[in-house]
């Protein structure tokens, strides 16, 4: 079996807080749901009373489930939500990369899988996905259009255009540089997920995570001896081949699809969600002052913007 494929089996200021949920509102449920035979995702499932549609959440790097809690609560008043761990990140599976392969391809049809086995109503399903998860939804989408009625991506690197991408991400990509930019990773991980979230921002912009969202990406950085980090590196070592993949393929990108992107973007620079945008003929917001992670640094915003996408 390709590792591209899975079983076919069926001194900072905070965050902008999001408005206190009222005690009814619906709580989450947390468990695991079984991909296939080598791999099992951790979930996060937020049902609403009447819900008027789905909204699927797909974090980046060095994210977990965790960073979406605070936007589903507000959002289940209205609509279905859930979220999962990518394999590599939080508490779903780790396999070995002779089993899988952690490439935007392979995200792609866990993506797929996931819809099927929850089994998510696509028709009425909005999928937000940043960074490391854009690609995979792009890439499913090439083939399965119909996979939902709109998908927002934003933050990631569609196209290779190394001009338009932090030089670390960059050096990922092949040897002789990728190695010792993995090695340093793991060794800096505390310092990442202290800062990750912060760099290109000036003190006044800047914010910090909940705690509960700190201690999750911390907890979940090593386990079964493959890195968040690991992970990243071995997305990167096929990030090229799968960008060249959904550039060959941009005149089959029917689905609805909108961006949005943080004007001080250190990683990924606008310039990249801008041509995109331009050859898909797609709207693209860039939201002044906000950096690589829209949704935590304004999580009202993103609320706002997925309602007004159902309406």
């Amino acid at each position: 079996m390709s590792k591209d494929k899975i079983a076919d089996r069926p001194a900072s200021i905070a965050a902008t807080p999001l408005a206190p949920a009222p005690a009814d509102a619906p709580r989450e449920a947390v468990d695991f749901i079984e991909i296939d035979a080598i791999l099992t995702l951790r979930r996060m499932i937020v049902l609403a009373a009447a819900p008027k549609g789905t909204v699927l959440f797909l974090h980046g790097f060095p994210e977990t489930l965790t960073v979406w809690k605070g936007i589903a609560a507000t959002l289940a008043r209205d609509y279905d939500v859930h979220a999962f761990d990518w394999p590599g990140y939080g508490q779903s599976s780790r396999p070995a990369l002779e089993r899988f392969s952690y490439a935007p391809r392979a995200y792609a049809q866990v993506l797929k899988a996931y819809i099927e086995r929850a089994a998510v109503d696509r028709e009425n399903l909005l999928i937000y996905a940043t960074d490391i998860a854009a690609l995979p939804v792009l890439l499913l989408a090439l083939d399965a259009p119909a996979i939902a009625r709109q998908i927002i991506v934003g933050d990631f690197a569609p196209f290779d255009r190394p001009q338009h991408m932090w030089e670390n991400l960059q050096n990922l990509k092949a040897e002789p540089t990728a190695s010792p930019t993995r090695a340093y990773m793991n060794e800096t991980s505390d310092e990442i997920l202290r800062n990750v979230h912060r760099r290109g921002l000036s003190p006044a912009e800047q914010f910090d995570l909940p705690i509960d969202v700190q201690q999750d990406m911390t907890r979940s950085w090593s386990v079964d001896s493959i890195t968040s980090a690991d992970a990243f590196a071995h997305y990167y070592a096929n990030f090229t081949r799968d960008q060249n993949l959904l550039e060959a393929g941009l005149k089959r990108l029917t689905t609805p699809i909108k961006l949005i992107w943080g004007e001080k973007d250190l990683y990924i620079k606008k310039e990249m969600g801008i041509e995109l945008a331009a050859r898909i003929g797609a709207k693209i917001d860039i939201l002044a002052g906000l950096g690589h992670f829209p949704h935590l640094q304004n999580p009202e915003y993103m609320v706002e913007e997925i309602r007004a996408s159902f309406r």
